[in-house]
């Protein structure tokens, strides 16, 4: 065999090689991206989580007619703080977010709970912390779509089957979640 076809191919395997092996670690470390962009959602959904019993303690005292807001309220709490996948969550949140908007409709039929400092900066607070989800939702989705293409497009699409790299789920809100609350008082 010629001795430069024999270098072509070795090349050409190198070539290969070296670009399976960038390839690769480009897509762990989308995928890692992924991971922690999910971290910072999960954070923002665990401060929000935490602010809601103080916003609740301030309240409680004028509407005790409103009753079921609080038990919904910990219900929602609850079912987030015990969910395990990205999926559980995902619903768990959305869920939180209804009663959330449930809950500061009825605050805001209440004019002595907005002269309350301790309630306004708890709704201040809380507002905040539902911007702050918003921008790490659109985040995470920003790098579920970069990971996404990249492991469909070709040639690294090759590269990301080899090593079982699959397509990841977007955040997306719950049917019906586009409603806004009604609540009557």
């Amino acid at each position: 065999m010629n001795k430069n076809i024999i270098i072509g191919i070795v090349i050409v395997v190198v070539l290969f090689f070296g670009y399976a092996l960038v390839t690769y670690n480009s897509l762990v470390s989308s995928r890692e991206m992924i991971n922690n962009q999910w971290a910072q959602v999960e954070t923002q959904y665990q401060r929000r989580v935490d602010l809601i019993p103080n916003l609740v303690e301030s309240v409680k005292g004028v509407m005790k007619q409103e009753q079921t807001i609080f038990l919904a309220l910990a219900e929602a709490r609850t079912r987030y703080s015990g969910a395990k996948s990205v999926d559980e969550k995902t619903v768990a949140a959305t869920q939180l977010d209804r009663t959330i908007g449930q809950f500061l409709v009825i605050v805001e039929n209440y004019p002595q709970l907005k002269s309350s400092e301790n309630v306004t900066t708890l709704m201040v607070q809380l507002e905040g912390t539902e911007n702050r989800i918003s921008v790490e939702r659109m985040r995470f989705n920003s790098a579920i779509k970069d990971f996404n293409l990249t492991i469909k497009r070709f040639p690294s699409s090759m590269i990301a089957s080899m090593f079982s790299f699959a397509e990841r789920p977007y955040f997306e809100a719950v049917p019906g979640s586009e409603v806004a609350p009604k609540v009557e008082l």
